[in-house]
C-alpha cells in the first residue's frame, strides 16, 4: 500500500513497484488508508510522512496501537535525525529520504519483506538463558511471559540468537537484516539493540553485549 498525498510521488511509486512486480493500492492520506485496511491486507507499507489530516507518524501509531505489524518503510523530505529516530521508535521498519533512488527503495522494499517473513532456513526453536524464539508460531518470551517485537526486531533477535556466542558485525548486522550491502555509517544497528535491551535487560538478564569497535552479541547468562 502507497500511502502518499502528492499525486507525481503516488504516480512514481505505482510505476517503480509495479516494474518491480509489485501489485499496489493507493491512498492519499492517512484516514483513507485506515479505510482501505479495512478490506485490504498489503505485505508492506510505504508511507509518507509530511501528509494533511492524519501524518504519517499519527498513522504508524494508530497501526501499531492496534498491534497491526504490518511492515512500514518511511518517506520523508526531512534529514532531521530526531524525525528519524521517531519513525524508528513508533514502529516502521526502515526509511528513505526523497529525493530517492529507485534502485535504493525497491533494495529496501525487499529487505523488509525478506527479514519480516518466516525463513524457512532457521532454526524454530531459540533459546537464550530466559529468552525463547517459537518462530513457528512467530512468539517470543521472556520467563514464558510473550514478548510483542515489531518485525524488524524480531529478525534481529532472532539473527543474535541464530548466532549466540558469536560477535556479529555491524556490517553483517546490516546486511542480513536491513539489506544493506554497501559501506554505511548508518547507526540503525545501535538504536534497534538498545530497543531490544529494553524489553530484555530485566530480571538479571544483561545478556544482549555491545563490543566496542566490533560489534553485537547475546551471551548465556553465567
Amino acid at each position: 500500500m502507497i500511502v502518499e498525498d502528492e499525486p507525481g510521488v503516488r504516480a512514481l511509486l505505482r510505476d517503480t513497484l509495479s516494474i518491480a512486480g509489485f501489485e499496489t493500492i493507493e491512498a492519499s492520506d492517512g484516514m483513507s488508508a485506515l479505510t482501505l485496511l479495512r478490506t485490504n491486507k498489503p505485505a508492506l507499507m510505504v508511507i509518507d510522512i509530511n501528509m494533511p489530516l492524519m501524518d504519517g507518524f499519527e498513522l504508524v501509531e494508530r497501526l501499531r496501537s492496534t498491534n497491526d505489524l504490518t511492515p512500514v518503510l518511511m518517506l520523508t523530505a526531512r534529514e532531521d535525525k530526531s524525525d528519524i529516530a521517531r519513525g524508528l521508535k513508533i514502529g516502521a521498519d526502515d526509511y528513505v529520504i526523497k529525493p530517492f533512488e529507485i534502485e535504493e527503495l525497491v533494495l529496501r522494499i525487499k529487505a523488509i519483506l525478506r527479514r519480516s517473513y518466516k525463513s524457512t532456513t532457521a532454526p524454530s526453536l531459540l533459546t537464550c538463558g530466559p529468552i525463547t524464539i517459537d518462530d513457528e508460531q512467530h512468539r517470543v518470551t521472556f520467563n514464558g511471559e510473550e514478548i510483542d517485537l515489531s518485525p524488524t526486531e524480531y529478525r534481529l533477535l532472532q539473527i543474535l540468537m541464530e548466532k549466540k556466542g558469536r560477535v556479529l558485525s555491524k556490517k553483517l548486522l546490516l546486511d542480513e537484516v536491513w539489506g544493506i550491502t554497501f559501506e554505511s555509517e548508518s547507526t540503525v544497528t545501535d538504536t534497534y539493540i538498545s530497543y531490544l535491551r529494553k524489553k530484555f535487560h530485566r530480571d538479571g538478564f544483561e545478556g544482549i553485549k555491545t563490543i566496542r569497535g566490533v560489534g553485537f552479541q547475546i551471551q548465556e547468562p553465567k
